[in-house]
């Protein structure tokens, strides 16, 4: 009996390895498994490595592209109150910008004590939810892994569960859980119970993990939020945004869908920088499949804001399919200052970016070898910015002149790919 016994569990032991195997393979297919035609050098899969994506992702079915939508800490930090998320929600759908993709309003300050201010919120948050839900979009609330929030309000360590019960009795859609007065604890031991929380709810919740990079979240926030922030704040600046894109560079290896790096929100519109710049700001957001969250008063754009933000071929570089982040692929010049960032598309299809942060205009060259495409390749290039194909057989290399602190953005298609000519 004591052997028939023992036969059972180790079958039972042996039933459960094999379909726990099975379960994370078939969520952890390589991203890059159908891209090796003669097409793509022998090196292409060293070039875009995707090996450290998807260990045990969240699968909350979330984040199957990058999250896309508005903040308001950028531009209003504390000043918030349901007047301006009322008529930013108006404002996003009748730009057209949610109609883009534009869905998440994120409020990004804590409400006080998680109770509602009767001043700046007199209707409560279920019923600026419905507001928000009315207009087709969604409503996100912001946290603290922390005793407090960064603004010394009570945050949610050790209240997850009553938290997370309240988010999703409002109806809230998505979750910035910060890193503020963490009383020490590291963050793998913060950061879960949380998603525990929210997932028992039963009401799905996107959860956005801002731990500012510090203990390098790619490399275990993959088993707990939809997107980590890999860098600490933004701000409105050509020296930040492209400090940040570099850092945020480093893990391009970790992300993919169900999970993304976040370099934090977009300044586009914030009057900080110049067109070109923030024109190049939006390019590698996109590029580099993080999140496309606005941060200015979208009452208000320009018409410099709105052009850049209503990109469509640019924003669906951001939602591509494949989800396989860019990264920067060839630096030339003074400090590296003339770049080439690159990327697979659906499709057997490159995205390139000639990126000048030279302090004079630029010609830059992208080399087939740097991109990953075999030498002898004819490819049709299409520009994402003049929204024309400007080339319609490049081979070994591609060039163009970059203005200062500008970036023009392509995508390569190469011939033995059937595509249309717009």
């Amino acid at each position: 009996m004591a052997k028939q016994k023992h036969g059972n569990t180790v079958l039972v032991h042996l039933v459960i390895f094999f379909f726990c195997a099975f379960s994370v393979s078939a969520r952890v297919a390589p991203l890059l498994q159908n891209y090796g035609n003669p097409i793509f050098r022998s090196n292409f899969h060293t070039i875009y490595d995707t090996s450290n994506y998807g260990a045990f992702q969240l699968s909350n079915g979330l984040a199957k592209t990058p999250q896309m939508g508005w903040n308001s800490w950028n531009f209003f930090a504390c000043n918030i109150n349901e007047t301006v998320i009322k008529e930013t929600a108006d404002a996003l759908v009748s730009a057209g910008l949610a109609d883009l993709g534009y869905v998440y309003i994120n409020i990004g300050t804590v409400l006080g004590q998680l109770v509602p201010d009767p001043k700046t919120f007199p209707s409560g948050i279920k019923a600026l939810a419905d507001y928000v839900h009315g207009k087709g979009l969604k409503l996100g609330i912001y946290s603290d892994a922390g005793a407090f929030t960064c603004q010394v309000r009570p945050g949610s360590i050790f209240h997850e569960t009553d938290d997370a019960n309240l988010f999703a009795s409002w109806g809230i859609d998505y979750l910035k859980y910060d890193n503020c007065f963490n009383l020490g604890i590291p963050p793998k031991e913060r950061y879960p119970p949380m998603r525990d929380a929210l997932n028992a709810t039963g009401h799905k919740i996107f959860y956005s993990i801002c731990e500012w990079g510090v203990d390098d979240p790619a490399l275990w926030a993959d088993k707990i939020g939809n997107s980590w922030r890999t860098t600490g704040d933004i701000n409105d600046s050509w020296a930040s945004m492209t400090t940040i894109a570099d850092l945020n560079d480093k893990w391009a290896a970790y992300a993919g869908p169900g999970g993304w790096n976040d370099p934090d929100m977009l300044e586009v519109g914030n009057g900080g920088m110049t067109y070109q710049e923030y024109r190049s700001h939006f390019s590698i957001w996109a590029l580099a499949k993080a999140p496309l969250l606005i941060g200015c008063d979208v009452r208000n754009l320009t018409a410099e804001t709105f052009e850049i933000l209503t990109n469509k071929e640019v924003i669906a570089i951001n939602q591509d399919s494949l989800g396989v982040q860019g990264r920067k692929v060839q630096a030339t010049g003074i400090d590296g200052c003339k770049q080439v960032w690159a990327g697979p598309l659906s499709g057997n299809r490159l995205v390139v970016a000639l990126w000048n942060r030279c302090s004079n205009v630029a010609t830059i060259t992208a080399s087939w070898e740097a991109v990953g495409l075999e030498s002898g390749i004819h490819v049709s290039v299409r520009d994402l910015w003049q929204h024309k194909v400007v080339t319609g057989d490049a081979v070994s290399s591609f060039s163009a002149r970059v203005d200062i602190h500008d970036c023009q953005l392509y995508i390569f298609t190469p011939f033995t790919v059937s595509h249309s000519v717009e």
